[in-house]
């Protein structure tokens, strides 16, 4: 038996996270930044991403001091359609950050709704709470109210809540209702606890139905409720403990944001 024990973490956090955290840049594009020699602890440039650091440690980007980090934040936002969620479109198309208010601080979203989808986003400025709230693990129920082309009945939605193959992707069972037939069209509720690209529109492609709109109403206990596309509202630091268990979030209640920005014409 060997005698030799473990050695203990270092104190503090990565330094990748504390820029993060602080603003920056994304935790990966952090590591890019250390790679190129833009970065510097208590005077020294840094050159690898594998350090931790404490409130102690002076870090500086291009020889500017970073802003102290902030608090664990969560926002609710209503995600209007045609909009890409990421940060800049190859193709030139608008992203969701042309269209958040100017006084958000810089966020990352939790997942994604594609281009033609709409509802409840959750957008974050912090890499933790987005890591968390997107593993499978965390086990969050997401809703969305889905409107198919077609007469289906119940029994023809089987498939979903049994789980099914797609092009060699395996969908997890779903939770389906039925909902009314309106004319051509019909609505269904559908619940999930893991969203894989497209997952909705792929399956209920595979039973012959053509989904005509799709949109998220709730992520977890947030709920998208009366919310206006485009609306931002931040989510109470009180909920965001009671939910998270974040003790880190901040104790004070700040204002909700509901403003957007105004679009060039």
């Amino acid at each position: 038996m060997s005698d030799k024990t473990p050695k203990a973490s270092p104190p503090g956090e990565r330094i990748a996270k504390v820029l993060a955290r602080a603003g920056v840049a994304s935790r990966r594009e952090a590591e890019r930044m250390i790679e190129a020699r833009r970065i510097a602890v208590n005077g020294k440039i840094i050159d690898r991403a594998a350090l931790n650091v404490t409130d102690a440690d002076k870090i500086t980007v291009d020889g500017k001091p970073i802003n102290a980090p902030e608090a664990a934040r969560l926002w609710l936002y209503h995600k209007p359609t045609g909009l890409v969620t990421t940060n800049k479109d190859e193709q030139g198309r608008p992203t969701i950050y042309d269209d958040l208010p100017e006084e958000m601080p810089r966020v990352m979203s939790v997942g994604r709704l594609d281009l033609n989808s709409e509802g409840l986003l959750l957008l974050t400025n912090d890499g933790g709470i987005k890591r968390k709230l997107e593993l499978p693990s965390t086990g969050w129920l997401r809703k969305y109210r889905v409107r198919v082309n077609g007469r289906p009945t119940d029994d023809s939605l089987t498939p979903l809540r049994q789980g099914l193959t797609v092009d060699g992707q395996t969908f997890q069972p779903m939770i389906v209702s039925l909902d009314r037939q309106q004319g051509a069209n019909a609505w269904l509720t559908i619940g999930l606890r893991e969203g894989k690209n497209r997952e909705i529109r792929r399956a209920l492609g595979d039973i012959g139905l053509t989904v005509n709109r799709l949109i998220r109403i709730s992520y977890g206990p947030f709920q998208l409720g009366q919310m206006k596309p485009g609306e931002v509202v931040e989510v109470r630091p009180k909920v965001l403990r009671d939910q998270l268990g974040l003790e880190g979030a901040k104790p004070d209640k700040p204002k909700p944001v509901r403003q957007r920005r105004q679009r060039n014409p």
